[in-house]
């Protein structure tokens, strides 16, 4: 194992943790009713389920949810900044942020903004609070991803729909990850992917989309390289964003042929691996995913101490970055692995008919007043809407 050093202040990863829908599909059901063997979707796409939120569970919930435990743990007294990053935005002005300081009780000096750019913007945010807390370490950033994926029923790109949200502390001196200064950036009008705003759906070309997100991936790490970061070979690890885990794979054998890689197929694929678990499980959720593969590398049994990891960032439309990261000592104790994996046990199994119907509810949720049903066990709820104003709730209220 080769162990990097690099220089302080540190900055990065203090804490990170995450939260999903309270359903979940096995995707066998969405094969059954599409005719096609679960193959096609558990080896294919490489996803066996993908979560499902209650009636009363959107991008608030699980944002707030996955940053509890977080200000339970490091209070909000350092905390200035809550950065929201979502391409499932719930209103065109308010941030779906300004709802989850309300409901953790933070400080009313702080700010919060939401981020968009598909499934980029997290890494955007990442980023800028690296930036604020570089300039006075005093300072902590919650960053927070979550989304909903939803896309036209029947289609192609129905298996691949999920849902989930990474918070996460930018902190100096992280107890994580160190993020290294280096960064690799590419953007191209490409319509690959968008939703319009007369749309409750995306529109996508999937061919457009693969094409457009190698060729990012290829131009950010360039840019990275080019302007001092590590090289392919000094790399451990890579997590990339995942619409579904299968697309990682291709990524990252597309990028080692790019680069005239020497590394076999099977030892490209061992550094993508370890990062699909909890993608896999969950499906796609945008912003959140490339960080749920994070985390789940992160809860993995191999001691990544000292690790290099590289991350690829795309979003659609398209915006794509590369950086890296050095894994910190004592960073397991940091974690929160055998709750993340109760999270995921504890979800509901629901059949296709149930699961159509959630999707239908949460259609109609947005567009007239309306209670929505108890049905989470999550802390917090969605309760409704009363007079144009989305209602949100700790679950005990």
């Amino acid at each position: 194992m080769n162990t990097y050093q690099t220089s302080s202040p540190a900055v990065g990863i203090d804490d990170i943790a995450f939260a999903t829908g309270a359903n979940r599909i096995d995707l066998a059901e969405l094969a059954g009713r599409f005719g096609v063997e679960p193959a096609k979707y558990y080896v294919g796409l490489g996803q066996s389920e993908m979560s499902v939120p209650a009636a009363d569970e959107d991008i608030v919930t699980m944002a707030a949810a996955a940053a509890a435990p977080i200000i339970e743990r490091h209070g909000s007294g350092r905390l200035r900044t809550v950065l929201f990053a979502t391409e499932s935005g719930i209103d065109q002005s308010k941030s779906a942020g300004v709802y989850v300081h309300r409901l953790l009780g933070l400080p009313q000096a702080v700010r919060v903004v939401e981020l968009k750019q598909a499934c980029y913007s997290a890494t955007a945010a990442l980023q800028f609070a690296a930036a604020l807390v570089a300039r006075n370490p005093e300072e902590t950033v919650l960053v927070i991803a979550s989304d909903v994926a939803r896309y036209e029923l029947h289609s192609n790109a129905e298996p691949t729909q999920g849902a989930g949200a990474v918070a996460m502390l930018v902190a100096a001196d992280p107890a994580i990850l160190e993020l290294e200064t280096a960064t690799g950036v590419y953007t191209q009008d490409v319509m690959d992917f968008w939703r319009p705003n007369h749309s409750a759906t995306a529109i996508v070309d999937g061919k457009l989309s693969i094409s457009a997100y190698q060729d990012a991936i290829e131009g950010a790490w360039a840019d990275y390289r080019s302007r001092g970061g590590a090289d392919f070979s000094e790399v451990d690890h890579f997590c990339y964003h995942q619409p579904f885990t299968k697309m990682a794979i291709k990524a990252h054998r597309h990028l080692a042929k790019s680069l005239g890689s020497e590394r076999t197929q099977e030892e490209l694929d061992a550094q993508i691996e370890p990062t699909t678990g909890y993608n896999r499980r969950i499906g796609n959720s945008y912003t959140a995913s490339v960080y749920l593969a994070l985390l789940a590398l992160l809860d993995g049994d191999e001691d990544l101490t000292g690790r290099r990891i590289a991350f690829l960032s795309y979003g659609s439309g398209a915006v794509a970055e590369c950086f890296s990261g050095i894994v910190r000592p004592g960073y397991r104790s940091a974690l929160r692995s055998d709750a993340n994996r109760a999270q995921l046990d504890a979800r509901t199994v629901v059949d296709d008919a149930r699961y159509l119907q959630l999707l239908e509810d949460a259609a109609s949720a947005d567009v007239h007043d309306s209670d929505r049903p108890r049905e989470t066990g999550a802390p917090f709820r969605f309760a409704g809407v009363v007079g144009d104003r989305r209602q949100y709730e700790p679950t005990s209220a």
